[in-house]
């Protein structure tokens, strides 16, 4: 793959981490750094907050700050990436990260849109 570090294993194929779906919940799924993720299993939080009632945007922002909260004193910090979008079986659906840059695609009604996710960290 191009531009990845020696030994540096991506997190999309980890269930939880990278992606994951309760078909009774909804989905979410994530880019980034995948250390981050794995550490956090931010894709499951977030269809678990889902399941507790919060909207998949909100779910999606707890997802980032908790990351963010826990790992910003680290030493590669200013690099940090992290995205999440989530859909909820109800269409709901919200996405975040922690810088800008981070862009979605959504469809409805046979339209479609790219869009910029709303992110933590302004510069």
């Amino acid at each position: 793959m191009p531009f990845k570090l020696p030994g540096r294993v991506g997190d999309s194929p980890i269930i939880g981490a990278g992606l994951f779906v309760d078909g009774e919940i909804g989905a979410a799924t994530a880019t980034g750094m995948g250390e981050l993720m794995m550490k956090t299993l931010g894709s499951f939080l977030i269809v678990e907050l889902m399941r507790n009632g919060y909207s998949a945007q909100t779910a999606c922002e707890m997802a980032v700050k908790r990351i963010w909260n826990r790992y910003k004193h680290d030493q590669n910090s200013a690099y940090f990436q992290v995205g999440y979008i989530a859909l909820g079986k109800n269409g709901d659906f919200g996405a975040y990260s922690i810088l800008p840059g981070f862009q979605y695609a959504l469809a409805v009604n046979g339209e479609n849109k790219l869009i910029d996710s709303d992110y933590m960290i302004k510069k």
